[in-house]
């Protein structure tokens, strides 16, 4: 497809909630491309193109397709027809495949936001725009499903206006919020900026005031007027896509302007809002000149009554008489068979496909409110490039920036690519590989070079042989072409947008992978392992399920490109000096200057499910490791590893997702049968201040005291544990991002080769969730200081004690360095960069045992003791550390240091972990945040099906105008397997939850708990009947792990009994 000039092309993306319409909404845009018949659009769902996705009905997989629209526009007094080339994805709603919208949207301008007009503002629209916000994306709502007012909830025209105001409020109120958290933000970087400046000044200036006078740089406010949602700006498209309508206000502003005599511009602005025609002076009057008349807004009069009347007259109460008025006053050309036509539907989409095409309308919102790319770019490549800049307008540095901001296409241009994902798509599908139909052109050229071949070699006198000579001529003559192309195999492609520039086929090109660091030039020991040249094997036009192969594609487009398999794990740039790729030869110092890392996709939501898998066969598990490393590359939401235990796990982000993934492992990546196990749930362990706990283990001293020693009492020590206060934690919890930005600073200062891992990464493989750092890394120790001052006690001078932060050196639990006559191991000294010297252990021995005291910490909240999971909320100070200097010199002499060593990591592990089972010990379970909605009708089965599950409650809503309610509830995810399916089966379909990871949250019962008092033997008997939900938890997950299980093979003897017979 020849891409015209950049100003003519759109690249937009449809957003919403699952079931919200997007791709019935797609399919309307195809149908008007010829690529399906009308008659099909919304029932075919052309863009989901998987099996599972038509059986489910959802989209599990963002698909793109590029189509041409021919527009007529106004140059002067002249008409002219412009060709638009409008690039779109068509996205996920489902929250398990969120990431697919983080990646789509990453490459484009403008979003198709769908909002169903009946359920309103749900978790995942809300969840989609500020993904649009985040990313820069111009936003065009579309209200969908507006023949449900009439047809479902049977509403007036009135009532339906005033629904739809309410709702446009919501989704405003929504961006507004967006632009609230934004402008605080601005507000105080501002302040810290102009302190700073004041700062410097006041050195130069006499006194504070006379600085504040001179620095006249005011805090200059945005302006938010042009974020929010109003019709009459065009940006609202009210929309049915399975009837095939859709308007914006423009379309009737232009039917009555001449009808009414006003200017269409004027119209406009009015036929939206508390505007009225007075019927006496055939003027528009505002709601302060009503002088109590019950008039109609203008919206409801002229746009919405209209609507009401054709589904009165077709759908409702079906009237062939005044259908036929109604086409005849709209003046369209209804055939006379679809007029007697029995299906109403048809003779609905009829009609308002001519009267108000839905394709006509996205089009032409997308044209007028999406920019093209050279003025987009302009806007959103400065944020992607400099996001710690936030100045309004961003002058290019260099002639690279120059080029990206303007979407040069010139062939001398640099070539500037970005790939948010990797996909597969089986080898027999690529264009090249496709069995190919014969033509009768083909045939009949076939036999011409056949009789040629034949009247050259076989004589004139065997050619009375008819049959036989007719049997020569066509020995290898199938309909269909085949191909040598193994048909099992999956290839890679990338899925990418073209900045600047002009791609080829052929042609080498470098690809920047998201870890390269630009302040360092290519060769650097950081670098140079994350420049991979790679050969442009095929650029291919997505057409959804289809690919068009192309020779080159200009700045502006969307496109697929083959050749990065094995050099681009998921994202990438790709770059090279000119459209002829990389000279032969070139290093990249010498095409340094076109090498840029435009970054990573951020991932909205960290995979959480966790499986192990293995062959069926054991000999298949080759194939079944290759086919988890296809799928990991494949999907942008997906984790693959190997644990100690030599288990293969994958990660999901849910239990939809999990079923995706494990359909593509046996059908197309690994081909064979696989056994999954049951979900590996994770789970925190912590201990509390209780009642009625036990003595402490360690008498004359503080709960929580333990003293060990290593082999042969070499080196003894005493650790005390005890709870972290709740605000030091949740401080520590949203600010571990922060922390670990720390550590791998001074890392990165004491050697430039390390990786930075990324924030998700972390964050999936442990299982933890993302939260927004609250303060700066140069705040950090600062904050945390004034939150310990705040917490009173012990706490108040401990920030320059702490030794260490766990598990993994960031996480909810804190080593404190106690003791007495020595100099505090402090990590605030460590990580500050002045600091000249590392603190080491002051004892006389010259073997330091601090890093094996600080090791056996890490272990200890690694593996905690109720079930080996991760701790949280334990603090553990060391009070002493005794050294035998005299028996360590005899080891190292007989060689023997590391038994020590290791007996001392061991003893201080078993230590920490005896403190908190000190204490009352209990177990946090992951949580997910559930939204359902469901009419009051089968409220109470939810209910039911939710408590079942050991979930609560924590809000209900009603929406307004409906009979639904919006249930929110908090579940823990062990018990949330098969819970959609089942609270389907329980409401025959009525409701289906949304479930999101929400972080851990306490359950407050001891796993080690046994009725002792008169009450509890007396209510629970001594068997203790009801279960232990804790230890059910704590027992299930040892026994997966192998470890031991204290449980009770005979439960009741003296309820057995030998049977003689």
């Amino acid at each position: 497809m020849e891409a015209p000039d950049p100003a003519n092309v759109r690249i937009i993306t449809t957003l919403g909630h699952v079931d919200h319409g997007k791709t019935t909404l797609m399919d309307a845009l195809l149908a008007a491309n010829n690529i399906i018949s009308h008659r099909m659009a919304g029932k075919l769902r052309f863009l989901d193109s998987r099996e599972d996705e038509q059986e489910r009905g959802i989209t599990m997989e963002s698909s793109a397709i590029s189509l041409k629209f021919q527009v007529m526009g106004q140059s002067g007094e002249e008409t002219s027809q412009k060709t638009y080339i409008v690039n779109m994805i068509d996205t996920p709603g489902h929250v398990d495949f969120s990431s697919e919208v983080s990646t789509a949207s990453r490459l484009c301008d403008g979003a198709l936001v769908l909002v169903d007009v009946v359920e309103g503002v749900c978790t995942q629209t809300i969840a989609v725009l500020r993904q649009a916000w985040q990313d820069g994306l111009r936003p065009i709502l579309v209200i969908n499903k507006m023949d449900r007012l009439i047809t479902e909830l049977r509403l007036t025209p009135l009532e339906a206006y005033q629904h739809l105001s309410r709702l446009i409020e919501q989704v405003n109120a929504v961006m507004g919020s967006f632009f609230a958290s934004e402008m605080m933000e601005d507000d105080l970087r501002w302040r810290e900026e102009r302190d700073r400046r004041l700062a410097e000044k006041k050195d130069q200036l006499a006194d504070e005031a006379e600085a504040a006078a001179n620095d006249a740089d005011d805090f200059k406010e945005k302006d938010d007027e042009d974020i929010y949602f109003a019709p009459e700006r065009g940006n609202v498209i009210f929309a049915s896509a399975i009837d095939g309508w859709g308007f914006r206000v423009g379309k009737f502003a232009q039917l009555y302007s001449t009808k009414l005599g006003f200017k269409e511009a004027n119209l406009r602005r009015v036929l939206w809002g508390d505007f009225y025609l007075d019927p006496k002076s055939k003027k528009v009057i505002s709601y302060k000149h009503l002088r109590g008349r019950a008039l109609k807004p203008l919206f409801v009069q002229f746009v919405l009554e209209n609507i009401w009347a054709v589904y009165d007259a077709v759908v409702t109460n079906l009237n062939t008489e005044k259908v036929t008025k109604i086409v005849n006053a709209l003046n369209l050309k209804i055939l006379p068979r679809d007029l007697r036509s029995k299906d109403t539907r048809q003779l609905l989409s009829a009609i308002f496909t001519q009267w108000l095409s839905l394709s006509t309308c996205v089009i032409q919102a997308t044209i007028d409110v999406v920019p093209s790319p050279p003025v987009a770019q302009a806007i959103r490549i400065p944020k992607m490039l400099h996001p710690n800049i936030f100045d309004k307008i961003i002058q290019p540095k260099n002639r690279l920036e120059q080029v990206l901001f303007t979407s040069n296409f010139a062939p001398d241009t640099a070539v500037v690519a970005y790939v948010s994902k990797m996909f597969a798509v089986a080898a027999k599908e690529l264009p090249e590989n496709k069995k190919r139909p014969i033509t009768a052109d083909d045939l009949r050229q076939r036999a011409r070079e056949a009789k040629d071949a034949r009247d050259k070699h076989v004589p004139v006198s065997n050619a009375s042989d008819p049959p036989r000579a007719a049997q020569e001529s066509f020995p290898d003559l199938d309909l269909e072409e085949t191909s040598d192309a193994s048909e099992e195999s999956e290839i890679i492609l990338g899925f990418a947008r073209l900045y600047s520039g002009t791609i080829r086929t052929g042609f080498t090109i470098y690809c920047v992978l998201p870890k390269y660091n630009d302040s360092l030039p290519p060769n650097s020991s950081h670098n140079v392992t994350h420049v991979v040249p790679a050969k442009v094997e095929g650029l291919y036009v997505m057409m959804g399920r289809e690919l068009i192969p192309v020779e080159s594609v200009r700045a502006g487009n969307i496109f697929a490109i083959r050749g990065l398999a094995g050099k681009v794990f998921r994202n990438a740039t790709l770059c090279a000096p000119q459209s002829t790729g990389v000279p032969e030869g070139a290093d990249p110092v010498q095409v340094q200057d076109c090498l840029i890392n435009i970054g990573g996709v951020t991932r909205a939501v960290p995979p959480i499910v966790r499986v192990a898998l293995e062959p069926v066969i054991p000999s298949d598990m080759p194939k079944l490791v290759a086919g988890m490393k296809l799928l990991a590359q494949a999907d942008p939401c997906v984790e693959t590893f190997q644990q100690q235990t030599g288990e293969h796990v994958i990660l999901t982000a849910g239990e939809l997702h999990l079923e995706r993934c494990l359909k593509d492992l046996r059908e197309r990546f690994a081909c064979v049968e696989i056994q999954a196990s049951k979900p590996i749930v994770p789970f925190r362990e912590t201990a509390v201040k209780a009642q009625d706990m036990a003595p402490p283990k360690t008498q004359n001293a503080p709960r929580g005291t333990i003293k060990g020693a290593s082999l042969q009492n070499l080196v003894t020590f005493s650790i005390r544990s005890a709870p972290v206060p709740d605000v030091i934690l949740q401080f520590l919890l949203h600010n571990l991002a922060t922390l670990r930005t720390l550590q791998q600073d001074r890392r990165m200062n004491k050697d430039t080769s390390i990786d930075v891992v990324s924030e998700s990464e972390l964050a999936s493989a442990q299982g933890d969730v993302l939260h927004t750092p609250s303060v700066r890394a140069d705040q950090f120790w600062s904050a945390l200081e004034q939150k310990c001052k705040e917490t009173g006690g012990e706490w108040v001078d401990i920030c320059d004690r702490i030794w260490s932060f766990g598990p993994r050196h960031a996480g909810g639990c804190v080593l404190v360095d106690c003791r007495k006559d020595t100099t505090p191991l402090s990590l605030k000294h460590r990580l500050s960069r002045n600091a000249s010297a590392q603190f080491t252990d002051t004892s006389n021995s010259d073997v330091d045992f601090t890093g094996y005291v600080e090791t056996g910490f890490q272990l200890a909240t690694f593996q905690g003791p109720l079930c080996a999971e991760p701790v949280e909320g334990m603090v553990y100070f060391v009070e002493s550390i005794n050294v035998d200097a005299d028996g360590i010199q005899k080891e190292i002499v007989q060689n023997r240091l590391s038994q020590v060593t290791g007996s001392l990591i061991s003893a201080v592990r078993d230590a920490c972990r005896n403190g908190l089972l000190d204490w009352s010990p209990r177990l946090m379970l992951a949580m997910y945040s559930c939204d359902i909605q469901a009419s009051t009708d089968v409220l109470g089965k939810v209910y039911g099906v939710v408590a079942k599950r050991r979930g609560r409650i924590v809000a209900e809503e009603m929406k307004e105008g409906t009979t639904f309610f919006t249930v929110s509830a908090l579940l823990p995810v062990v018990e949330s397997f098969g819970f959609a399916d089942d609270i389907r089966k329980r409401t025959s379909g009525a409701a289906s939850p949304q479930l999101i990871f929400s972080g851990y949250e306490l359950l407050d019962q001891d796993p080690f708990w046994i009725p002792t008092t008169e009450e509890e033997l007396e209510d629970l008997g001594e068997k203790a009947d009801r279960d232990n939900i804790a230890k059910g938890y704590m027992d299930s997950v040892r026994e997966r792990k192998g470890m031991f299980v204290d449980r009770k093979i005979v439960q009741f003897a003296e309820k057995q009994r030998t049977l003689k017979r």
